[in-house]
């Protein structure tokens, strides 16, 4: 990047503002995916503004992560002499207090404690003394303590929702998401790479918006071409990511890989005891942290299916980068992209990662139909088939409170999509189905989702109630 600014983000910014011209003691929680710009978003936005900034160390032991505690301190105090390591955690945050206490307060304090999760390393004690630190020294001052980890739940359980004296401390939250389709075209024309919007599609269902990986694509190159660099060729940067990326996450990353295969296996979803059954994992708490764990850092998500009690809830594997992985990178060599996305296997894969677009930006679809400020909840339908009658499967239903359902039909496709006399029949039955297994009364209106629109005939003109193309979406 040419210089250092901040795409999208408008509510983040908005928070960070209001917390900063605030008089006070404001704790601020920021999670979110690694790699989502979490680091890159506190640090562009305060630029000289803060006062200090130190950040965990992946498997490094407490004797390390307190000497770069030393040297993080010494840097932003202006010694020449370097400080001397304490010789724990007490001491160091002692050794902050003091330093922070030596600067003018003109304006308020900014602390920044980054991957706080790594540092939390075994018989470290350094939660006690963050403790200390906070309620002992800086809930009196005019200060924003901001912690940062990528590892949601451990951030969740260890302070969000902590029982001892760091609980209800957190003030404020940030949960950072991946870029949406318009902040990723932004992204990439601030990086001077100009695309079609068809050609940012296939980038993003395959890197996601994640703004570390985002920034590999290079100008001048298909979304083809910087696929095939970025995710086959040696020195790529992802044909090593998904191991690295759930370890650094996770003590236990193969319990959790294993889940992600598993879901990755099926476009539906699968329940819980579907996964259990997949993976051969042990029931229990343990497992359902597991789940916690991996929807709290946006990797998986959890749908309920219309019409079924919260228990037969369905998992679904969200992260596109994940699922490209699966999908054609893992356990294969000597991958010739340029050819194999020409293939079917291509378009089967696109469908899907398509779909999962589509419910990230329900927002935007719902502006597309023009019930923005109507109340609305998302769900899938699945029938199982029997011998008698065949079964019926909706991947997104738009549930409305003003009397109506949008069934949504997700085509991607890099021409205007066909309706046949075949798919119109096939669509009047699953509207068929659903009425008849939910003994729903509401309105049902068929929604076409498809990145070039359709070709208008008779069949699209019977059926179809409205049509989105992917232009709505950014």
């Amino acid at each position: 990047m040419t210089n250092r600014i901040i795409i999208g983000r408008n509510e983040e910014r908005q928070a960070l503002a209001e917390m900063e011209a605030a008089n006070g003691a404001d704790m601020l929680a920021i999670t979110g995916r690694r790699r989502v710009g979490k680091t890159y978003l506190v640090r562009t936005y305060f630029g000289r503004r803060l006062h200090f900034e130190f950040s965990g160390v992946l498997n490094a032991d407490n004797g390390q992560q307190l000497q770069g505690f030393s040297i993080a301190l010494t840097r932003f105090s202006g010694k020449r002499k370097a400080m001397a390591v304490p010789g724990n955690w007490m001491d160091a945050f002692h050794a902050l207090t003091e330093y922070l206490d030596s600067l003018k307060k003109e304006k308020k304090l900014v602390v920044f404690i980054d991957e706080l999760p790594w540092l939390d390393t075994h018989k470290s004690k350094f939660l006690p003394a963050l403790d200390w630190f906070w309620n002992s020294w800086a809930v009196k001052k005019n200060i924003l303590v901001i912690i940062c980890g990528s590892a949601a739940s451990w951030m969740a359980n260890k302070i969000i929702n902590n029982k001892g004296g760091l609980h209800n401390r957190v003030t404020r939250r940030i949960h950072l998401k991946p870029f949406t389709l318009s902040e990723t075209e932004a992204f990439l024309k601030h990086n001077g790479v100009t695309l079609s919007r068809y050609h940012i599609l296939q980038l993003y269902m395959t890197l996601g918006g994640v703004p570390h990986y985002l920034k590999e694509v290079k100008k001048g190159q298909s979304a083809a071409q910087n696929i095939s660099r970025i995710c086959f060729e040696k020195n790529g940067l992802l044909v090593n990511e998904f191991q690295n990326l759930y370890h650094a996450l996770y003590k236990n990353a193969d319990q959790h890989i294993r889940i992600i295969k598993a879901l990755a296996s099926k476009q539906k979803g699968l329940s819980r005891s579907e996964i259990l059954k997949a993976t051969k994992l042990k029931d229990g708490g343990t497992f359902g942290k597991f789940l916690e764990e991996l929807e709290q850092a946006d990797f998986i998500a959890s749908y309920q299916p219309f019409g079924r009690v919260k228990k037969d809830m369905l998992y679904r594997l969200i992260d596109e980068y994940s699922l490209f992985y699966l999908k054609f990178m893992y356990n294969r060599k000597n991958i010739n992209w340029m050819q194999l996305a020409a293939l079917p296997v291509y378009k089967s894969w696109s469908g899907y990662a398509f779909e999962n677009v589509c419910s990230k930006h329900i927002n935007k679809i719902k502006a597309a139909l023009g019930i923005a400020a109507v109340y609305t909840e998302e769900y899938s339908f699945l029938s199982k088939g029997s011998n008698a009658n065949d079964g019926a499967q909706i991947d997104l239903l738009i549930d409305r409170n003003d009397n109506a359902i949008n069934i949504c039909e997700v085509k991607c496709y890099d021409t205007p999509f066909t309706i046949s006399k075949t798919y119109a029949a096939d669509l009047k039955r699953k509207l068929m189905v659903f009425q008849e297994k939910t003994q729903t009364k509401k309105s049902l209106f068929v929604i076409l989702i498809a990145a070039y629109g359709i070709v208008p005939n008779t069949y699209s003109n019977e059926i179809l109630q409205q049509v989105i193309t992917m232009e709505s979406l950014f």
